[in-house]
This record gives C-alpha cells, structure tokens and sequence, in this order.
C-alpha cells in the first residue's frame, strides 16, 4: 500500500456498534464521512456463532491516505478490537481521481495530503463514479452524467457527518442528508462525466455534488462503450 495515496475507507458495523467508530476516525483527524443504513443477511444460527444480536448495518464511508490508514488500522484493533465477534469490518480500495482541488481539500482535511498526478491502473478499462449530493437533487445529478454518456446510475440515500467543514473549503453549507449517485463507466468517459456533473450539480450548484472515482477490473451484463463501438456476436 502506499502511504501518500488515497482510499476509499468502508466500514461495515452494526448500528449499535458506529458512534464508537466514528468517534475513532475523529480522533485520528477524519470526520467526513457519508453513512448508509442496511441489513445483513446472515441466518440466526450465523449470528449467533457470530455473537450478533442484530442483523441490522450501518455502512460508512470515508477517504483517507495510505498512512492514515495504517494508523486507523492499529487504533481499530487495540481500542475496539475489531477482530472480535460482533464488532465489524474495515477495509479500504484505491480512489483514481476526485474532481476538484477544493472537494480534495474538504474530503483530505488533516490528513496531509497533497496532490499528485492522476492515478492509472494498467489493465482497468471501468470505473465507478461515486456522486454525493444534497437529498433530492441525484436527478439532476444522472441527468449531467447522462450528458457526457452515462447510461444509468444507481441511488442511494445516506447520511453525512462533518459537513460544517463545506462551509470553509466549498464556501457553502451542505445538509446532512445525501444522496449517493453510482455510475459505472468506460474508463476514456470519465473525466468528461465528472466535469459534467461539477459543472452542472457541483458545490457552485444547489445539488452541491462532490464526485470521486473508484477503478473497477471487469464488469458483465452491462454495455459501457457506445453503440458503434460494440463488438459484434461471433
């Protein structure tokens, strides 16, 4: 892992469980985070061989750098001794690009990070965009990644936390409820699809979007390329 670079942090705990992790990323300098509510699916002779009472989830999402992780990742097994049962799950995937040198900074803060060059995996062809946006605007969100290609998207309503700090780095105030806007693409769409959904739903817009990407290795069941540019049946 390098420890300059930067990551999406996922956190999978139950909902009783997410104020003691929250509270640990702010301690370690990260307080943005979007969080999802769910269910697990575990059966209960699972749950409790698992010592869970609760197949009820909070997913949280968050971006740190490399070395925060590592920080992270010792304080989450000494202070909340994650390996145990019943505690929860963090990991984290390679972010390729945030759009915008302020999001960067609101999304970054405290983590001393700066920014370098974009980064290409060799061999990915797809990505997923992340679009997280104020509640009730994720239309207007698809309809500007729709402009630069996209096909469709999927939506997601969450929760933001540490939102106070849009104000100092965006310049505006952003609510607590978001939505969350996936878009998977052709890797060659999407910095044309970002720049749309800044330009028409970004911090500057009321949508007040902040976009970021995640490379995907393979995909199947869905056509990303534009229709001339797909392969013809053997």
């Amino acid at each position: 892992m390098n420890q300059t670079e930067l990551y999406l942090m996922m956190t999978v705990t139950g909902r009783d469980r997410l104020a003691d992790f929250v509270m640990l990323y702010r301690d370690k300098g990260v307080d943005v985070h979007v969080i999802c509510l769910g269910y697990g699916t575990a059966n209960q002779e699972i749950l409790k061989y698992l010592a869970l009472d609760s197949m009820e989830k909070a997913v949280c999402l968050s971006v740190v750098t490399g070395r925060k992780w590592r920080e992270i990742k010792r304080a989450l097994s000494v202070r909340l001794r994650i390996e145990g049962p019943g505690v929860g799950i963090a990991f984290v995937m390679p972010l390729s690009s945030i759009a915008g040198k302020r999001e960067l900074m609101f999304l970054t803060d405290g983590q001393d990070f700066r920014k370098g060059e974009e980064k290409t995996l060799k061999g990915t062809q797809q990505e997923l965009l992340f679009a997280i946006s104020n509640q009730g605007y994720s239309e207007v969100v698809m309809d500007a990644a729709r402009e630069a290609g996209a096909r469709g998207g999927t939506i997601i309503h969450a929760r933001g936390t540490g939102m106070g700090k849009a104000e100092r780095f965006l310049g505006i105030s952003l609510g607590s409820e978001r939505d969350i806007v996936l878009i998977v693409t052709a890797t060659e769409m999407k910095k044309a699809m970002m720049e749309s959904i800044i330009a028409k739903a970004g911090p500057d817009t009321k949508a007040g979007a902040i976009v970021f990407s995640i490379p995907v290795e393979d995909t199947a069941g869905m056509t990303l390329r534009a229709p001339s540019e797909e392969p013809e049946e053997e």
